[in-house]
């Protein structure tokens, strides 16, 4: 017991938890955008890709809580490690999605638009996106330059 009364964590379960967190986020680096592969592109970002884009946009804006933009950016698809990359057109609940998430707080203040970082962090979400397409846009048309991509 710590001196508030509070059980303390055993440090082998804290770091076989930091393990068993980081071993579910791995998936994160293999697991290739949903709405990509749906429209056959080759070589899509993964949500790891999606996200590290995510965080160095949101680390490079004035006038807001850098740490914070850049927490929410990279918390804002973890819950895809366990439920796999879900795109609008799936039509899968924001309180479906909600329910594994780790770190709830942020995930929240994303979802709800609760601050300007998360409403920028969104904003982020689409720009990441474009970007993406636009990569993958001349990628493929370097590998397959008779291919014309309409969405």
């Amino acid at each position: 017991m710590s001196e508030t009364g509070a059980p303390l964590r055993s440090s082998s379960s804290s770091t076989a938890s930091a393990i068993d967190f980081l071993t579910l986020c791995h998936s994160l680096k293999t697991t290739k955008r949903k709405g990509w592969i749906n429209h056959g592109i080759n070589g899509p970002e993964s949500i790891a890709d999606h996200m590290y884009r995510m965080a160095l946009i949101a680390g490079d804006l004035p006038g807001v809580n850098r740490e914070r933009s850049i927490k929410i950016a990279i918390v804002h698809n973890i819950a895809e490690a366990i439920v796999g990359d879900i795109t609008p057109s799936d039509g899968v609940p924001k309180e479906e999605k909600s329910r594994p998430e780790e770190i709830q707080e942020l995930w929240a203040e994303y979802e709800k638009n609760a601050s300007l970082e998360a409403n920028l962090v969104k904003d982020f979400d689409k720009v990441c996106y474009v970007m993406a397409f636009i990569c993958l846009c001349m990628l493929q048309t370097r590998t397959h330059p008779q291919r014309v991509f309409f969405f």
